[in-house]
């Protein structure tokens, strides 16, 4: 009996957050021949909506995830810019709550089974311009299970070598133990109705047993970025089972703006966004709609807070059908920002900022510009601006951007934000992943 109630909460608990959408995941690749990576559910793949990243994380039921439930399981996939097979290999790392360390438990302490797996599912592109091999693997399975929560780092490497890694995927493993109460709302500390939205969180502990509230960390993210997440090591209030974050200046996050978009499912039409589309020195190429910099009032708009689809028109199997094309952006300005740099931000470059996302300014065109190369879908996107003095955060290892500076930021803007709950008691040699909830800010 208590074994079905226990495997009953879990799927209610996966039905409740199975329309949220932002989880906590990052995705890195080190090598520019490896592109596309995404990770996908189980019922996205079945539906044929396959947005991400929706929902990528596991659930911990009956101290396992094995892979016997498909809808507790993640699809990892990726294009490598060649038709040459290439061998691939993967592991799983157990890290601690700040991403910063492995956890120090040993492997076979958190996984069962075998502790590497290679990659054999694979399928060369099919007449597009550019030749990729798209590389799937299905994760966990039943010969790679885990046993613990937590937070996970699965490393992709070649030719069996540890040290030629070529892609990381970040993801969690929760046992909902704990409840999480919270909501968005508009009236801030620092400023009211105007340019930032301000989270209350309560944490609902009576299935652990917190002797101090110190046991306890939870992180909050906005729209799955971490250059701007908050760590929470004290509650503001302390109740019966109850951990309050109230008031909390640290929980005050800029608003941004919707995220602007394109679509570009077509090589013979210029789909949303795109002035034109046109096919030149081999390649297509997509030219967006250029973006005006506004920074008045605040217009609604549908987007998907920062996430992108692979698809083409004429295909069923986007995967190895779709082309890649050369994306352009365009963002006039007079002059240019010497105080700071201007990204373009989103999963499309997995909210991180480098020199592949960072936009260069043409003094003859006036305006900075961007182009990169994009396999075939729709995507959103932001204008990040990031100050010289823009503080680097230690566990991100990346600056907080601001949208004020191109797009203006409003109170009223839809984001998501996720909590995440971690428990360390006294003694213990791991951070717990003991609860999750996704909350929407909406006007």
């Amino acid at each position: 009996m208590q074994a079905e109630m226990k495997k009953t909460s879990v799927i209610l608990f996966l039905l409740a957050v199975a329309m949220s959408t932002n989880a906590q995941v990052s995705l890195r690749t080190y090598s520019e021949q490896i592109r596309t990576l995404r990770v996908l559910t189980y019922d996205q793949i079945a539906e044929g909506v396959q947005l991400t990243p929706q929902r990528p994380f596991l659930v911990l039921a009956d101290g396992v995830v094995d892979g016997s439930d498909a809808a507790n399981t993640l699809h990892i996939s990726f294009d490598e810019m060649s038709h040459e097979v290439h061998f691939y290999t993967y592991t799983v790392e157990h890290m601690n709550a700040e991403w910063t360390a492995a956890s120090g438990l040993l492997s076979s302490e958190y996984l069962t089974g075998f502790t590497t797996q290679d990659i054999t599912a694979y399928e060369h592109s099919l007449n597009t311009s550019r030749i990729y091999t798209h590389y799937e693997l299905v994760f966990p399975n039943s010969e790679m299970a885990l046993t613990k929560s937590g937070n996970y780092r699965l490393v992709i490497y070649e030719d069996g070598n540890r040290d030629n890694y070529v892609a990381e995927v970040d993801f969690c493993v929760v046992e909902p133990l704990t409840g999480i109460d919270g909501k968005v709302r508009s009236n801030t500390d620092i400023e009211f109705n105007g340019r930032y939205q301000q989270l209350d969180v309560d944490v609902l502990t009576q299935a652990i047993q917190v002797k101090d509230p110190n046991e306890v960390k939870v992180l909050v993210q906005q729209n799955n970025r971490r250059d701007n997440q908050v760590w929470l090591v004290r509650p503001t209030f302390l109740e019966n089972n109850r951990l309050r974050y109230m008031n909390n200046k640290a929980l005050v996050f800029e608003g941004g703006n919707e995220y602007h978009h394109f679509d570009a499912f077509s090589t013979y039409y210029a789909g949303t966004g795109i002035d034109r589309v046109f096919y030149q020195n081999g390649d297509y190429q997509a030219v967006l709609f250029a973006n005006e910099i506004t920074t008045g009032q605040y217009i609604h708009q549908f987007d998907s807070d920062g996430r992108f689809i692979v698809n083409a028109e004429r295909t069923s199997y986007p995967d190895t059908e779709a082309e890649y094309m050369w994306v352009h952006w365009t963002l006039p300005a007079g002059k240019p920002w010497f105080d700071g740099a201007v990204y373009v931000g989103g999963d499309i470059f997995n909210n991180e900022m480098s020199l592949r996302n960072r936009m260069q300014y043409d003094a003859e065109a006036k305006c900075y510009w961007l182009t990169a190369l994009v396999k075939q879908g729709g995507y959103d996107y932001q204008y990040w601006f990031v100050g010289k003095g823009s503080q680097q955060s230690a566990v991100s290892l990346q600056p907080s951007v601001s949208t004020q500076r191109v797009d203006g930021s409003y109170w009223q803007t839809e984001n998501e934000y996720t909590v995440y709950v971690y428990w360390r008691p006294f003694g213990a040699r791991y951070d717990r992943l003991v609860g999750l909830k996704i909350l929407k800010s909406a006007l």
